[in-house]
């Protein structure tokens, strides 16, 4: 096994032998130096796993030294020592990426603590994590048999997603698989429990049912409302729960997060239907029946999200509100950067919807376009994407803005996606709805055992086109294919993220308010 090198730069190295000496004994190779011109030397033609640099010296300094250390290798933490205190200094080192600061006289231990801390932090960190999730283990096989409300499922994916977080550091994958295993189990009865359940919640009088899309302005937003503090209420279309974990920890120094919760979509779970009926704060087939100038068929061409802003004037208006507020849809960086020019105007409303479609048009392409493929092949990978494309977006930028004015700000998405695994052979007509997840026709055959059906579309508050329209939804990771060229297009779709059916990750959505700290 390779040992492990570090340089150690100090123009007083030779009162440090005790100090290497003593990571001698620990099996630690040390090289030193005693100027910034030979340390650069030494870096460019050898390999170093940590360089201890002191940051007084004749010459180069600490600091100028290391600029010219990341212009030959950016990979090599850093560590800085100094004999000075000063916030100027530190802060000069910290904005420069150095792993860690150490403040002179520095003690042996003092310094074995911090390679241990940056070399070996994934190692540390794999065996931490293990040993808690195997901890947890029984507990979440637990919270998967006994759940009976949505209630313990909310809870239940909350701690599946806080997992699929902490085992994406660790370096053992056999853990990662386990708990993956446990999602499967959790979705398949999540599935079941939505067949047997969503029907009931959409009676009126019920009691004990989650928050479902039509109520979330009613009851996650305009009770937010405060006189004289406007209220940015920010849509992320396919924004998943996880998802938002992963954006909402860049918020960290800008935000607090004043409550974090988890709402419902109906079913499908599909822009057409979850976001008009947030919008318009009606279920889709009273939207249809009462306004039907605002509703557009599945085998209509024209688009099918096109009246949000009157859907959301009619909901005012019936509820008797006379907000001042704005609605704005964010298709790219441009147009971003054009609703970010008018903040000023903006803090003037009462409400500012901000509808943010990236994330959607990423699932998409992840399907469509090779190199998109490629780049998001597992669940992490995604994360990873949705992540650099906030801490780059003009979504963030006017987040940075409005922090430093007394507003608040609501997070939440229309639906979320699942990756697709397993194949279902469907038999439709042409008139057949294309979507993956759900169907929804007059002539289709499939495996009613494996899909959850609706042949009564008036129960789930649905449209239809016709009188023997039926909607079908799939469950879990499975999406559905037509049997012509069955093989070729289940192939081609297989770990596509796609929405529209039941699963955890589709339905179960986070709405969140946060305000400047």
């Amino acid at each position: 096994m390779r040992k492990i090198r570090i340089l150690w730069t100090d123009d007083e190295v030779e009162d440090l032998r005790s100090h290497i000496f003593f990571l001698q004994e620990k099996g630690y190779e040390i090289d030193t130096c005693s100027n910034g011109n030979d340390t650069i030397d030494l870096v460019r033609h050898n390999s170093y796993d940590l360089i201890f640099l002191d940051e007084h010296m004749p010459g180069l300094s600490g600091m100028e030294t290391l600029r010219l250390i990341r212009e030959v290798r950016t990979d090599i933490p850093v560590v800085m020592i100094t004999k000075s205190e000063e916030e100027e200094i530190m802060e000069s080192a910290i904005g420069s990426e150095i792993a860690d600061y150490l403040i002179k006289p520095v003690k042996p231990n003092q310094v074995l603590l911090t390679i241990k801390k940056i070399l070996d932090q994934r190692r540390l960190i794999t065996e931490k994590t293990t040993t808690e999730y195997r901890q947890d283990f029984t507990r979440i096989s637990e919270m998967i048999s006994a759940a009976s409300k949505y209630t313990d499922w909310t809870e239940l994916y909350r701690k599946i997603v806080f997992w699929e977080s902490e085992l994406e550091k660790s370096a053992d994958q056999g853990m990662a698989e386990i708990l993956r295993l446990q999602e499967n189990e959790a979705n398949n009865l999540f599935s079941k429990f939505i067949a047997g359940n969503y029907l009931n919640w959409l009676k009126p009088g019920t009691t004990n049912s989650p928050v479902l899309s039509p109520a979330l302005f009613s009851d996650r937003i305009f009770p937010r409302m405060k006189e004289k503090t406007p209220l940015f209420f920010i849509l992320i279309d396919n924004l998943r729960f996880d998802q938002w974990k992963t954006i909402s920890a860049e918020l960290s120094g800008l935000y607090r997060i004043i409550e974090e919760d988890i709402y419902f979509s109906i079913l499908p779970t599909s822009t057409q239907f979850c976001r008009n009926s947030i919008f318009a704060g009606l279920m889709p087939s009273v939207i249809s029946e009462t306004m039907p100038q605002y509703w557009v068929n599945e085998d209509e061409e024209e688009g099918k999200n096109n009246f949000e802003e009157e859907l959301f004037r009619s909901q005012l208006a019936r509820k008797g509100l006379k907000y001042k507020w704005s609605y704005n849809k964010i298709h790219s960086s441009q147009e971003g950067k054009k609703v970010n020019e008018k903040v000023k105007s903006l803090l003037a409303n009462d409400i500012n919807i901000l509808v943010y479609n990236f994330v959607d048009m990423l699932s998409h392409a992840r399907t469509e376009v090779g190199v998109i493929r490629d780049l998001a092949t597992e669940e992490p990978a995604y994360r990873s994407l949705t992540r650099s494309w906030f801490l780059h977006s003009p979504l963030f930028e006017l987040l940075k803005t409005l922090s430093k004015y007394q507003v608040r700000v609501v997070f939440s998405t229309d639906h979320g996606t699942i990756r697709v695994q397993n194949a279902l052979k469907i038999i439709g007509d042409r008139k057949t709805s294309s979507n993956l997840r759900y169907k929804m026709g007059r002539n289709l055959d499939y495996d009613s055992r494996r899909v959850f059906e609706l042949k009564e579309p008036e129960k789930g508050m649905l449209p239809r086109s016709n009188l023997s329209s039926r909607y079908i939804f799939a469950t879990n990771k499975d999406y559905l294919v037509y049997q012509n060229n069955f093989n070729h297009y289940a192939a081609y779709y297989k770990d596509t993220f796609q929405h529209g059916g039941i699963s955890m990750q589709e339905m179960m959505l986070p709405v969140a308010c946060v305000e400047p700290v």
